[in-house]
């Protein structure tokens, strides 16, 4: 394949990482920002009410795949309209904005309905809902955006919210007592800051 046709073909967008790099990234990122997150109080609350972990996760993990997938695929939509140079300042200060946007302490602005189907339909219609325009969501499309692996990055953000809120689910509030949520949303902030001058630097840089 010429320069030029890998450069006009819709697949390609910044660089040609592995499979692997996006899959981990995309966890690591994504199990970061859910930490202290809107949907993570949301599993506080599902745990509490309704006292039934296995459904709840079973939910928590659907309604993830489906938006992630969905949110994704707009990723890789948007990557294949723009042009690789331009992707890599969109994205770079994409991940700049979400590094400053994890500082900001998250609340849960109304508790979730119950609906009658169960458990089940409740915790994924809540989760599913209360992800949509979050900041695990945008980041899942910058993600796609930045990697040539629209799956791999699916399930790596699927996975970190599984990591995130899996013991949200199990061990309830008494966890976020444990945890210094400043110094995660810290970490979780550099980390994103991290990734953003990498891709403005050049380091995901077209090929």
């Amino acid at each position: 394949m010429t320069a030029e046709s890998r450069y006009n073909s819709p697949t390609v967008l910044l660089s040609t990482p592995s499979i692997l790099e996006a899959f981990f990234t995309s966890t690591l990122l994504v199990a970061l920002a859910e930490i202290g997150d809107k949907t993570q109080l949301l599993s506080f609350v599902l745990a509490a009410k309704l006292r039934r972990p296995y459904p709840i996760m079973a939910g928590i993990f659907v309604a993830t795949l489906l938006n992630h997938a969905l949110a994704a695929s707009v990723g890789a939509w948007l990557a294949s309209l723009i042009s690789p140079q331009s992707l890599n300042w969109i994205v770079g200060l994409s991940f700049i904005g979400f590094g400053l946007w994890v500082l900001k302490p998250d609340t849960l602005d109304e508790n979730p309905r119950i609906f009658s189907a169960g458990v089940f339909i409740t915790t994924l219609i809540a989760f599913f809902v209360a992800e949509m325009g979050d900041k695990t969501q945008f980041a899942t499309v910058a993600l796609a955006a930045r990697y040539d692996a629209l799956t791999a990055v699916v399930l790596g953000t699927t996975l970190g919210m599984m990591l995130a809120n899996a013991p949200a689910v199990w061990i309830g509030e008494a966890l976020a007592d444990r945890i210094n949520m400043k110094w995660v949303r810290w970490f979780a902030a550099a980390s994103f800051l991290l990734m953003g001058v990498w891709s403005l630097s050049g380091g995901a840089g077209p090929y």
